[in-house]
């Protein structure tokens, strides 16, 4: 399939039907941590609904009324949770977003799905203020919907060292509070460390401090979903990351807990 694909989420902790609506591999930003192969600078393609449509029915019909879960996924983790934007580049790059998320709307209301199925927007976040964009996530909360905004850092050097971008951390508070008005959100941040090290306590305690203004200003967010390296980076950057000590990752989680926020955890 070119758009739709199933993945066994462990962030999900179940099924999740990714679509991918980049398959040029093709992103406005690239992380050290990605895995998507020959990754380059760029956005989605045009994308052919009719086919994105085709290929989401086909894969949820093996899925309600054929064996797929029995023969493909171990029975633990044999229920669908979330339709998931989740692909090889960043999603809202499409010029077909709001089309697509009103695709998904129609799609879902076909078949017998779980209520509490998930629509799920894996983001930058770095086009959030595009009006279409906006649209988009309007009709996504009417879908049981929400955002994973990505935040790995708050200063200037860990955005331009981890993520490769220079989006101002004002761009990144205002599409972020957009984001939390139009849809319910949760920050997606990676930690790992670099060369040997974890983050540094001053990286630390601005991401702390980010999350307590964000608040004190009146920002709704749903919690943080924190969690480390799972498969091996293909960037150029690949060797020199390793996976942090589970202990770091929950004295980091605890702080977050402490500024009023949800955390769910996957070191």
């Amino acid at each position: 399939m070119t758009y739709v694909y199933p993945v066994i989420s462990r962030r999900a902790g179940g099924v999740s039907i990714g679509i991918n609506l980049n398959p040029n591999n093709a992103c406005n930003w690239r992380c050290i941590y990605c895995q998507v192969p020959n990754l380059s600078r760029g956005t989605a393609p045009a994308i052919d609904l009719a086919k994105l449509e085709a290929e989401l029915r086909a894969l949820l019909h093996e899925i309600v009324y054929g064996d797929f879960m029995q023969r493909q996924v171990p029975a633990e983790a044999r229920h669908l949770h979330d339709i998931a934007l989740s692909g090889n580049g960043e999603s809202t790059s499409a010029r077909e977003f709001e089309q697509v998320i009103e695709l998904l709307g129609r799609v879902k209301a076909d078949f017998e799905l779980p209520e509490a199925l998930k629509l799920v927007l894996i983001t930058n976040g770095s086009l959030i203020d595009r009006d279409s964009v906006q649209r988009g996530l309007s009709r996504m909360a009417t879908l049981n919907g929400e955002v994973w905004f990505k935040l790995d850092s708050v200063t200037r050097e860990g955005r331009q060292l981890i993520n490769n971008t220079r989006m101002s951390l004002k761009k990144m508070r205002r599409n972020l509070q957009l984001s939390a008005s139009l849809c319910p959100t949760w920050l997606q941040t990676c930690v790992f460390q670099i060369d040997g090290m974890p983050p540094s306590r001053n990286e630390s305690e601005a991401y702390l401090r980010f999350i307590e203004e964000f608040l004190s200003e009146g920002g709704a967010l749903e919690g943080v979903l924190l969690y480390g390296l799972a498969r091996p980076s293909l960037q150029p950057e690949a060797s020199r990351l390793t996976k942090i000590r589970q202990e770091w990752m929950e004295a980091f989680s605890e702080q977050i807990r402490r500024r009023g926020l949800a955390v769910k955890l996957n070191p």
